[in-house]
Order: C-alpha cells, then structure tokens, then sequence
C-alpha cells in the first residue's frame, strides 16, 4: 500500500458508533452534517420530523395540483438541506451557520416557495418560453424576474446537491447546460423547460420521489428502528457462521438483507462491515478480499427484490408495469450475484482452510426464530404492493404503523430492564422518542435522494429539450454498425452502454443513479431493438456496480477504510466477485428468458433457475482458481466458457455447459484425491 494511501485511512480500530462516524464522514456526503446542539437541535428535529408527517400527509391526502406539491417539497428540502449539510466537511462548528448559507436557504427556498403559492396565475400566464423571454415578441411584464427566480432557484439547488451528493452528478448537469446553450437554445427556453415545466427539475424522478419513494423512505427509518438489522446479522451468524470461512457467508446474506432496505451501498458497507470485516481478519481472509466481499454484498442489496434500494418503484414508473412485476423479473438476477459472492468466499475458504465461528458463539436459531416477527410490516408491505389492493402510499404507511407495533417489545423489555435497574419506567417516553427519531431520520434521509432526482430531471430536461438522447443513440448505432456480424455488432453497442452507465453512475444514489440510466442509456438500446424491460434491467445494473468499479468505488473504498487495505486492490477484488452483475445483464440483453419474459411453463422456470445458478458456480470457480485443488490456467478457461454457456437459456447451451462443468468437477477431484494419497 502506498504512503498516500495509509494516510487516507483511519488510525482507529472500526467498532464504536465515532469510528464508523468518521469513515461515513470520509466515504459517504451524507454524513457530513452540521452539529446541533440544545435548542437548535431540538428544532431542527422537529422540521424533520414534521416533513416526514407531511409527505406521509401529502402523499396519501393531498388533492393540490402536483406542480403545487412538487415546488413546496423541494422548498422544505432546501430548508432541511441547508439545515444539514455544511458548505465543506471541516465547516463543522457546533450550532454554527454562516450568513451565506442562511440566504441561500431563504433565497432558494423562496423560489420553489413563490412558485408553489402563484401556481394558477404563473400557468396562466407563461404558457410558453416565449412569455418569459425579455427580448421577444409577446412577454409577459417581469419576464426578468421570472428567469432569475429560475436561475436562483436551480443554482440553489445545485449547491445543495454538490454538498450533500457530490460533484459527479452535478459534472453530468453542468456539461449538459453547457451543451445545451451551445445547441442554440437561449436562456429563456432552458429556464422554462428545467424550472417552470415538467421535463426538468419537476420530471418524473422527482415526482416519483414525492409521491413514493419518500414514504417508503420513512418507512426504512422506522424499520431500522425495530432492531431488524441486528436480527439480519443475528440469523446469517445462526444459519452460516460456523461453516467453512462463516464470517464472510454472514457478511454475504447480513448485507443482502440489509441493503435492500438501506438504500445506501456505502452506507450498507460500513453499518454491517463494522461488524463483519474485523471477524473475516480473524478467521484468516486477507484485508483486501474481507473489504472487498462486504462491498460488493452490500452493493448487491440495491438490486435485492422486493425494494431493491427504492429503485423497484421507479422502474415501475419508467417501464409502465407493476412493482410486482419488476420484483419478479429481479429475483433471478439478484439471486446469481448472490450466489456467485457466495461460491467464492466459500472456495476461498475451502483454499486458505479456514473455519468457521465456535457454535457456542453464535446465537441460537431456536431464540432468534422468536424475532421473527420483527419481518413482519416487510412482509405485509410485499403483499398488500404485490396483490394491489392498496396503492403503495397507502401499503407503505400502514407498513410504518405495523413497524411501530413491532417495536414496542423491544422497547418495553428495555424499560423493564432499567426498572429492574431502579431507574423508572419510561416506556411511553421511550416510545414517542423512537417514533421522532424515526421521522427525523426519515425526513433527513429524504433530503439527498430528492436533490438527486431533482439534478437527475435537469439532466433528463437537457437531453429532451437539445434532442442529446436521439445523437447519442445514431452514435453508438453508427459505431456498432460497423461490425457486419449481428451479434458482435449488438455486443459493441452493449459494451459501450455499459461504460456510459458505469461513468455515469459514479458516486450517485441508486434511485438518482437510475434516474440518469434510463433517460439517456435506456433509449439506445431499446432503438437497437432491446425490449425495454431488459434494457432498463441493464442500465440499472452497471449504473449500481460504479459503486465497486474503480477508480471511483465509494462501497469499496469504505470496506479497505475498515479493513485497513489497500483501496484500488479491495475495488478490483470487489469487482471479481460481483462477475455475475458485468455478465447477467448481457444475457439477458441477449436472452430476455433469464427475466421470465416470455416464459411459459414453471419447467423452463426450473430449468433456467437450475443451470444458471451451475453456471455462475463454474465461473467463480474459475475466477478463485480453486476447486478441491489449484485449478490450472486452460482448465479455468473452460470453466469460464462452460458457466456462460449454462447461463445463457436454452437446452442445447446448457447440454454442453453441464457435461464440461462435470468433466472438470470428476478430474479436479481425482487429482486431488491422487495427491492426498501420494502426501
């Protein structure tokens, strides 16, 4: 490792609540956030708390026009968010707000504020760009004034974005405001598309964001706040600690369940990594593989079924079917990367002969199975979504009310302890506390996912109104087609999607993430004739692991931070090990069979669940390099073609696949078994 590299990690040991503070701090924008202290604190809870109520209230109550709605959420956002998140990290004083940021809330807040309280008489009065346009024909008077609301408004917002997102989303809306005016589009036009319509900052991300996402964002914070996280590790330690290599099997299962509710691949990393990685080091995995296991798990949590990080709910949305449907069409793929992560943490194992946790240990399935109530509000909300018969503002609210009622046993046996303690019972206090932590929390975790969709819509609104998306797609078809075989062409055109999606998504929230994938990569390929489930699937899938591909692999770089590693070797371990996420989604561009499309009979089901799990085994056999013994060089590559050839749907492939994969299984133990009895 070099010196620059030991510099930027930490000196402490991971466990305490301010190391894993410190590495967020380090890792993730959100969690650089202002101190408050006392009364302010009290305050500034309080707002939270009451947005998260209002956009419970708004979502399920609200008959106002969406216009109205949209510009009073971003008007609260931009309050929370200059609440919350400091100019720069080392700007943390407690109690302490610059003059500056205080008119920048005010100014930016305004904005969205004027616009939500004069809706009716701004929709009848700019009825085109050409009202607000103060050198045309036919402007409306203070057409000045509308521009710079939208210019105060936008940049107000674009501040807050590059604090608590970052720069690289915010690179992507600048290079294409710049390409925009360079198209020839004047600043009228560009101020009416992204701040007064809805092809811009009120697209369909942020409307998404407003009528769903926020509520099932709140409801994540009061589910965490069930303890279902604990429970989580607590069954993956019960079901796989004491196997070969066991640390790393919980870390794998702990962050597939934890991630799909999280939201946060970085965020996943560290909360379950601060548990997992030091227990990996101490079985014997090397740093760089326990980082890199714990990342490429939790990264993989965005794309575990049924929420999928939040992002289900917009696929939905953009690909004009059910949540359910979605939910379905992920199990497969999710279940593959899962499997692959697993198979080579346990070959590793099965390599370095690691053991397991001492069973008196790990906790008692028989105990935790009484907890399995705490799955409950996770359960209901599936149903009631995938059943339809409550729409998903109304499933996810009463989800948090069953979450609240799943909290109270814990909440009361803690009470009891402390009277047992001789401190009095607090148990309602203890109660209504939880219930304002989880709505501060929920209101606070709102905050970057809606200023991400919001740039996510300016980005969308660039493209639509300079007509980007329609070159970008003639681009890559005109290089493709210069390859005269079909199939290789497909295959350039796919690779050069994939690289536009991995630079794209870096360093951006998952829903934002896929936000930006289906409004300018999507389309290319559903024009190369892609149907636009798997084309949306593929974008939302390599847009994900820019998480764990370098050079910009946030998740990764968290998991080399607490396992005090080498960051570029934890990336690319973490990259070998989510193999099955850079291969999946070219087979079913390819083969949509692997998403259920066009399936008809519950055998071709089994038979394609069978063989591709059998296949990605081959593959990460073939990537250990290990099976039984040493795998030599030409039998890895066999592997490699005999997984593949099993994951691709069809019965002639996973003929041919199956009868290699065997061959190799029969001679790699022969071998191994002729050198045990030679030693």
């Amino acid at each position: 490792m070099s010196e620059k590299d030991k510099k930027n990690l930490p000196d402490v040991e991971i466990g305490t609540a301010a190391d894993m503070d410190e590495v967020m701090r380090k890792y993730d924008r959100e969690s650089a956030t202002r101190i408050w202290e006392g009364t302010p604190k009290l305050v500034v809870r309080v707002v939270m708390a009451l947005f998260s109520l209002y956009c419970i209230w708004s979502t399920l109550w609200s008959t106002a026009d969406m216009p109205i709605r949209l510009s009073s959420f971003l008007g609260l956002i931009i309050i929370m968010g200059y609440l919350t998140y400091p100019a720069r990290k080392d700007h943390v004083k407690a109690n302490a707000m610059p003059w500056y940021d205080i008119i920048l809330m005010l100014l930016g807040a305004g904005s969205f504020f004027y616009y939500c309280l004069n809706y009716k008489t701004l929709a009848k009065l700019l009825t085109s760009a050409a009202k607000i346009n103060p050198f045309g024909e036919g402007s409306v008077d203070g057409a000045w004034f509308y521009i710079i609301l939208g210019i105060v408004g936008i940049l107000c917002l674009a501040e807050l974005c590059r604090r608590c997102v970052g720069l690289p989303i915010l690179c992507v809306a600048g290079v294409l405001l710049i390409y925009t005016f360079a198209s020839g589009q004047n600043l009228a036009r560009v101020i009416y598309t992204l701040f007064y319509g809805t092809a811009g900052v009120m697209a369909t991300p942020i409307q998404v964001c407003a009528k769903f996402i926020a509520v099932f964002i709140i409801f994540g914070a009061f589910l965490e706040r069930t303890g279902i996280s604990n429970f989580f590790i607590d069954l993956a330690n019960s079901l796989a600690g004491s196997t070969s290599g066991g640390p790393a099997k919980v870390a794998v299962i702990s962050s597939a369940l934890c991630g799909m509710v999280s939201g946060s691949s970085v965020g996943n990393t560290v909360t379950t990594g601060s548990v997992t990685i030091p227990m990996m080091k101490r079985t014997g995995y090397q740093g760089e593989f326990a980082g890199a296991v714990e990342a490429a798990a939790s990264t993989g949590g965005q794309i575990m079924p049924p929420i999928m990080g939040a992002a289900a709910f917009l696929m939905a949305e953009y690909m004009d079917t059910t949540y359910a449907n979605v939910a379905v069409k992920a199990i497969l793929p999710a279940l593959l990367y899962f499997t692959g992560i697993f198979m080579a943490v346990h070959l590793e194992a099965r390599r370095l002969n690691l053991k397991g946790i001492s069973r008196d240990q790990l906790p008692k399935f028989g105990i935790l199975i009484r907890s399995i109530y705490l799955l409950l509000p996770l359960v209901i909300l599936v149903w009631m979504v995938s059943t339809g018969i409550r729409t998903l503002q109304y499933s996810a609210s009463i989800a948090i009310v069953l979450a609240i009622l799943v909290s109270l046993p814990h909440i009361f046996a803690e009470s009891r302890a402390q009277h047992n303690e001789g401190i009095p019972v607090r148990f309602a206090k203890d109660t209504a506390d939880m219930i304002v932590n989880a709505l501060e929390a929920g209101g606070r975790s709102c905050i970057t996912v809606a200023v991400a969709c919001s740039m996510a819509g300016i980005v969308a609104g660039c493209i639509t109104v300079t007509g980007l998306a329609s070159k970008l797609i003639n681009g890559v078809i005109g290089i493709s087609s210069m390859i005269p075989i079909p199939a290789l062409s497909l295959f350039i055109a796919l690779f050069l999607t994939m690289l536009c999606c991995i630079v794209l998504g870096m360093g951006v929230p998952t829903t934002a993430n896929y936000c930006i994938m289906a409004s300018t990569c999507a389309p290319i390929l559903i024009q190369l004739g892609i149907g636009k489930i798997p084309a949306h699937f593929f974008v939302f899938y390599f847009g994900i692991v820019a998480d764990i591909t370098p050079p910009v692999a946030l998740a990764a770089y968290a998991g080399s931070a607490i396992a005090k590693s080498d960051p570029m070797k934890t990336g690319i371990n973490a990259t070998k090990l989510a193999i099955a996420a850079f291969i999946v989604p070219y087979i079913f561009a390819y083969s949509p069979a692997m998403l259920f499309v066009n399936v008809t009979s519950v055998f071709q089901i089994v038979q394609i669940v069978i063989s591709a799990l059998l296949g990605i085994f081959g593959v990460a056999a073939a990537l250990n390099g290990f099976l039984f013994r040493p795998i030599p060089k030409p039998l890895r590559f066999t592997l490699v073609i005999a997984g593949l050839a099993m994951m691709v749907p069809g019965s002639a492939t996973d003929v041919v696949g199956l009868a290699v994969l065997a061959a190799v299984l029969f001679y790699q133990k022969t071998m191994a078994k002729r050198t045990a009895s030679k030693a």
